[in-house]
């Protein structure tokens, strides 16, 4: 069976999954479930014959433990509750609890599914006026690192943390190697090294204190955004774990590093930053550097995610184009 095929088969079975999930919770059960997005988990639509809609993530096997999805929504929850952004909202199945158990025969065992209301609103792109987006978004991030640096954590919050090793280095990265990037050489490996290296060297010196490292969102690209009028939602907290700050000034600029206009919308993002939290100058200097680990992290994502549409779409041609950056980021501060 070719590689393609497998990956077709395998979607096949979730969305039979995802149907037969729709038993486990208060939805009609004519609802039929539609796939939304693949990324490290399914989400599917579930619209109900009368027009009501709901999204059903399918959880990764192996990627997040139950205790970590737990620690994912408690603080997202907590976020949509305290008014500081608007968050899907979680519903319970039947039996009440948020987590549930979807099991399928041809499945190696259970996956892990949450049901949430449908947000309405608009994924931004590119190509849009984002500056009104990005000076909201930089406020948004800015109450939510207030939040995170406030709120009492349940004794059971466990999250993933994306430090240099685990984005990074060698042993276990939590989106793979950088080094098996797509379309990878020798004389391509050199620039990332030197490149990789830097970045280590300026972030030991930066540090993790806790007024600069912390619980974060940490994939805040365009497609985890929502605009619905002037409200900018956020969604897709899967990834939230406890990294440096700004690297949520990163991720809005995602697979668009290279965009001319990208130095700009960084601009809109401290503006909105500063509405609510002072925006310290050895905070302002590094944003650059999360800007390129969070490049070269996503070019390990793009080889360790290559069956799904988007990342074949990206291939070499993502690694091809982050040397370029590489380059400018070693001129500028080695």
């Amino acid at each position: 069976m070719t590689q393609s095929r497998a990956h077709e088969d395998r979607l096949e079975i979730l969305l039979d999954a995802a149907n037969r999930a729709v038993a486990l919770y208060d939805v009609p059960e004519a609802s039929k479930a539609t796939l939304h997005n693949l990324s490290e988990n399914a989400t599917y639509r579930i619209e109900a014959p009368d027009g009501r809609r709901w999204a059903l993530r399918i959880h990764r096997e192996g990627y997040q433990s139950r205790q970590a999805i737990a620690s994912e929504l408690a603080w997202a929850v907590d976020l949509r509750r305290s008014g500081v952004v608007t968050t899907p909202n979680p519903l319970p199945g039947r039996d009440g609890n948020l987590i549930q158990h979807i099991a399928h025969p041809q499945l190696m065992g259970p996956r892990n599914a949450v049901l949430f209301d449908w947000e309405n609103g608009k994924e931004p792109a590119i190509t849009d006026d984002l500056a009104g987006s990005m000076e909201a978004l930089g406020e948004i991030a800015a109450r939510m690192h207030v939040h995170a640096r406030q709120w009492p954590r349940p004794s059971w919050f466990t999250r993933h943390s994306w430090d240099f090793d685990s984005a990074l280095g060698e042993n276990r990265p939590h989106w793979g190697r950088w080094r098996e990037g797509v379309g990878m050489d020798r004389e391509k490996e050199q620039v990332f090294q030197r490149t990789v290296d830097l970045i280590g060297r300026r972030l030991t010196a930066y540090g993790m204190g806790r007024e600069r490292f912390g619980l974060i969102h940490s994939d805040l690209r365009l497609a985890n955004l929502l605009v619905d009028g002037q409200t900018v939602k956020v969604i897709d907290f899967d990834d939230c774990g406890f990294s440096w700050y700004m690297y949520d000034a990163a991720s809005p600029v995602s697979f668009y590093e290279h965009e001319p206009q990208v130095p700009e919308l960084i601009e809109n993002w401290k503006t909105g930053y500063r509405k609510v939290l002072p925006l310290a100058k050895e905070d302002e200097a590094e944003i650059p550097t999360f800007v390129m680990l969070r490049r070269i992290l996503l070019v390990a994502w793009v080889a360790s995610h290559i069956e799904a549409e988007f990342p074949k779409s990206l291939g070499a041609g993502y690694t091809d184009g982050s040397l370029a950056l590489c380059e400018d980021y070693l001129r500028r501060f080695s």
